[in-house]
C-alpha cells in the first residue's frame, strides 16, 4: 500500500519538445507556398470572370423591364424588353427535373445505404456511377431518340427536364448516399433496441438526421442542371414569347437564350446574352446561399 502511494505521489515529467529542424521549416514553408500560389492562381480566372459577366451585364439588367418582360415583339437591334421568359423556362424545366430525380435519388440512396446487399446493389452503383460520368449531350440525345423519335412525342420543356433528370439523379444519389452513411450507427442501434422497425427507424430517425446535407446536396444539384445547353438545343425550340406549357411548344430558357442571341451581330444583342448570363449567375448564386442557409437552419434547430 505504502509503495503504490508513494509511486502515485511521484511528479510526473512533461514531455520534452524539441524544437522544428531547419529543413522541416523549409519544407513547411516551400508547402505553404505552393498552396498559396495555387489558390491564387485558381483564382485569377475566377475572379476575372466575375468582373467581366458583371461590368458587361449590369446595365442590361438595369432596364426596367428586364424582369418582368418578354422579347415579343422586340427587334434585334432594339434593346428592350427582358428574359421574364427565359427565367420562367429555366425554372419550371429544373423544377420538373426536381420533382422527378429528388424521390428516385433519394430512395435509392436509403436502398444503397440501409438494405444494399448483392448483386442487385452492385448494380445500381454501377449504373449511378455511368450516369455521373454521362455528358449533357449524350443525355440529350438518348431523351431525343427515345421519347422523341421512338415514342413520338413533341419537342418540349419536358423533354429537357427529362434529359436533367438523368445529369441531376446521379449527384442526388451520392450526395443523400453520403450523407446517410454520415448518422451513427448508435442512433439506428438504440432505435432497434426500443423495438421500432427498421423502415421506421429509417423514416423517423436516420432521414431526420442528415436532412440538413441532404437538402444542401438536392440544391447544389438543382443549381448544376440548370445552366446546362446541350438539352435545350436538342429538346427544345427557342420562344421570345413566355409560354406556361411545359408539354407542348417551344420554351425559352436562359442558356438557350444566351445562344440564340450570340448570332444577333446588333449591340443589343451582346448586352443581352451578358445580362442573361450574369441572371443565371445570381439565380445559381441564390441557390447556392440558399443550400448554407437551410443546412444552417436546419443543424441549428436540430441541435
Amino acid at each position: 500500500m505504502t509503495a503504490t502511494t508513494s509511486a502515485l505521489d511521484q511528479p510526473v515529467k512533461a514531455p520534452t519538445f524539441h524544437p522544428l529542424s531547419t529543413s522541416r521549416k523549409l519544407k513547411n514553408g516551400l508547402a505553404t507556398t505552393l498552396f498559396t500560389a495555387s489558390f491564387v492562381i485558381a483564382m485569377v480566372p475566377l475572379v476575372w470572370l466575375i468582373y467581366t459577366v458583371l461590368a458587361k451585364g449590369v446595365r442590361a439588367m438595369t432596364l426596367s423591364t428586364w424582369w418582368t418582360n418578354s422579347l415579343a415583339g422586340v427587334l434585334p437591334e432594339e434593346f428592350a424588353g427582358g428574359v421574364y421568359h427565359a427565367i420562367y423556362g429555366t425554372l419550371i424545366q429544373a423544377a420538373i427535373a426536381a420533382v422527378l430525380s429528388v424521390p428516385l435519388g433519394v430512395m435509392a440512396a436509403v436502398y444503397l445505404v440501409e438494405y444494399g446487399r448483392g448483386r442487385f446493389a452492385k448494380i445500381t452503383t454501377f449504373m449511378v456511377d455511368i450516369l455521373a460520368g454521362v455528358p449533357s449531350i449524350v443525355a440529350a440525345l438518348f431523351v431525343f431518340a427515345l421519347w422523341i423519335a421512338t415514342l413520338g412525342f413533341e419537342q418540349s420543356a419536358f423533354a429537357v427536364s427529362l434529359a436533367l433528370v438523368l445529369l441531376m439523379l446521379p449527384v442526388v444519389v451520392r450526395n443523400t448516399e453520403e450523407m446517410l452513411k454520415l448518422v451513427p450507427d448508435e442512433l439506428r442501434e438504440a432505435s432497434y433496441a426500443l423495438g421500432i422497425p427498421k423502415w421506421k427507424t429509417i423514416m423517423r430517425v436516420v432521414v431526420p438526421t442528415a436532412l440538413p446535407g441532404m437538402i444542401s446536396g438536392i440544391l447544389l444539384a438543382l443549381a448544376r442542371v440548370m445552366g446546362e445547353t446541350a438539352p435545350v438545343l436538342v429538346l427544345v425550340g427557342y420562344s421570345r414569347s413566355i409560354n406556361f406549357d411545359a408539354f407542348e411548344g417551344n420554351m425559352a430558357s436562359l442558356p438557350l437564350l444566351i445562344y440564340t442571341e450570340l448570332i444577333n451581330p446588333e449591340a443589343a444583342g451582346a448586352l443581352r446574352v451578358w445580362g442573361a448570363a450574369l441572371t443565371l449567375i445570381l439565380i445559381i448564386a441564390a441557390l447556392y446561399l440558399g443550400a448554407a442557409f437551410i443546412n444552417r437552419y436546419l443543424t441549428r434547430n436540430r441541435v
